[in-house]
């Protein structure tokens, strides 16, 4: 029969205790413990099946499972509620984490949204444009926490649905990376409500009856050559095409027209020009 678990207010003390006896999990992640240890400080913690597991009693078993929870409680200052599994089989290490984790996009469509991968995706590279937009969007250090996922979608709901119907539209009729437009017009028109946002849309849709150096022509072409792989960036850098886009619709709201787009390596990220109502 497998142990019953018991509920225990690790202390950071404790959780170094813990890991003192940890002698053969696997490599740390760094970027997972900061995770987990902001969601203790921001006090999202919350308990779950996801415990501790030891393979002798709590006061002498070495941790089987659970070392970044426990690495994330001691990097904390707080206590919380854990449940931990005492006298686990040893033998059990070789089979745990074999489930898929719980995804953004996973906690989305739980809440009842649809085309939640994109979904989540776009909340995540609008976040990294907030705190970081001339900064790296990929990599260990651009992770979300499924908890703010949802809290920044929940405050602007509307907004990020229709970016991402948008994001999907751009995506089918110029060749844009869905995120990278959905990301994109979340940005602009949230910056510029007061723009004439249908008739942007319009333009970049159809491409109809666009002057040679209309930015959304503009755009339109670059995104195509970038599909294309006829210049050195890759159609799959998101990052790139938000920046693409952001130029072209500044250009545009400001009643300039544009011959080249261009992002430099190491060209900072241009921001949405702002037009609020009531200008």
């Amino acid at each position: 029969m497998f142990p019953r678990p018991k509920l225990v207010h690790v202390t950071p003390q404790l959780a170094t205790q813990l890991l003192e006896r940890n002698s053969s999990n696997r490599p740390v992640d760094k970027s997972l413990v900061s995770l987990i240890s902001n969601e203790i400080g921001n006090g999202n913690w919350q308990v779950t099946h996801q415990g501790i597991a030891l393979d002798g009693p709590l006061d002498s078993g070495r941790v089987i499972d659970g070392q970044h929870r426990l690495h994330a409680i001691a990097k904390s200052s707080s206590p919380v509620p854990v449940l931990i599994f005492e006298n686990v089989p040893s033998e059990t290490f070789s089979v745990l984490d074999q489930g898929k984790r719980r995804s953004g996009g996973d906690v989305l469509a739980l809440s009842g949204e649809k085309d939640t991968t994109l979904l989540a995706a776009t909340v995540r590279h609008v976040h990294l444009f907030r705190i970081s937009p001339s900064g790296s969007w990929v990599g260990s250090s651009s992770r979300l926490s499924n908890a703010k996922i949802l809290e920044i979608f929940s405050s602007q709901r509307e907004r990020f649905t229709a970016a991402v119907s948008m994001g999907r539209t751009l995506g089918k009729e110029i060749g844009m990376i869905p995120t990278a437009a959905s990301t994109a017009y979340f940005l602009t028109t949230e910056a510029a409500p007061a723009a004439r946002t249908e008739e942007w849309v319009e333009g970049l849709s159809t491409g109809a009856n666009l002057g040679s150096d209309d930015p959304r022509l503009v755009l339109i072409r670059t995104i195509r050559s970038l599909r294309g792989g006829s210049t050195a960036r890759r159609r799959t850098d998101t990052k790139g095409q938000v920046g693409l886009y952001i130029k072209a619709w500044n250009a545009w709201v400001a009643g300039r027209s544009v011959k080249v787009l261009r992002l430099q390596k190491g060209e900072k990220m241009p921001k949405p020009i702002q037009m609020l109502l009531g200008d």
